[in-house]
């Protein structure tokens, strides 16, 4: 029969067990929602199932519909993630470089969205899909997406002001849609409109004209 002291021990040493599955949920969630992602930027939409999710997460099914209320519920977690994208590639830093006029903040913008995209084949497709499927969950995407960027805008700006007489919301959807374009172009054939996109000297050169045409604008 167990002693007093054994019952006790064990008694205190139990609740542990609750905590590891609760660190075990958030690690299952991660990896349905990483999987997710993944499919997206390899297969997109066409193959977007809850049990092609759960073979790339190695879980069950049933655990989708539980974290996530299912497909809705993980496309809605991947818009939501899409803020922490931006956070986590357009940093809320100068990286050195002072921001002291409307243009120097654009410039610093348009450079680190052309690098980002360059790298995030998620995102490609989702600006891809932005031109191409009018889907209620490409526009929640692409809402999430939009959305980030102007509050990062909006954080940064601070007191910097446009100079007068510009149309900000036009010119800046211009300077996204070249960059979305370049990009995408590259993707698919390495150049667009005759200007290579291969290799690292010609993204610098496409960075300088990008760095000329924000100038153009906000000086």
């Amino acid at each position: 029969m167990p002693s007093a002291n054994a019952v006790l021990k064990n008694s205190i040493e139990t609740p542990a067990e609750p905590a590891k599955r609760v660190r075990n949920r958030a690690a299952t969630e991660q990896a349905i929602l990483d999987a997710a992602k993944r499919l997206l930027a390899e297969e997109g939409f066409q193959n977007f199932g809850i049990n092609a999710v759960a073979r790339g997460a190695g879980c069950d099914k049933q655990l989708i519909y539980r974290y996530y209320g299912g497909l809705d519920g993980l496309v809605e977690a991947i818009g939501t993630d899409l803020g922490s994208w931006v956070k986590d590639r357009i940093p809320d830093d100068t990286g050195g470089m002072f921001l002291l006029t409307y243009g120097d903040l654009m410039e610093r913008l348009a450079l680190l969205f052309l690098d980002a995209l360059r790298a995030d084949p998620l995102m490609r497709r989702i600006v891809a899909w932005e031109v191409s499927e009018n889907t209620e969950q490409v526009r929640r995407l692409s809402e999430a997406r939009s959305k980030a960027l102007a509050g990062w805008i909006e954080r940064m700006r601070g007191s910097l002001t446009p100079p007068k007489g510009i149309d900000t919301i036009g010119v800046n959807a211009m300077i996204f849609a070249a960059i979305q374009h370049l990009v995408l172009s590259a993707a698919v054939s390495g150049q667009c409109a005759g200007l290579a996109l291969k290799t690292p000297k010609d993204w610098e050169k496409a960075a300088i004209a990008l760095k000329r045409i924000v100038r153009g604008v906000y000086g």
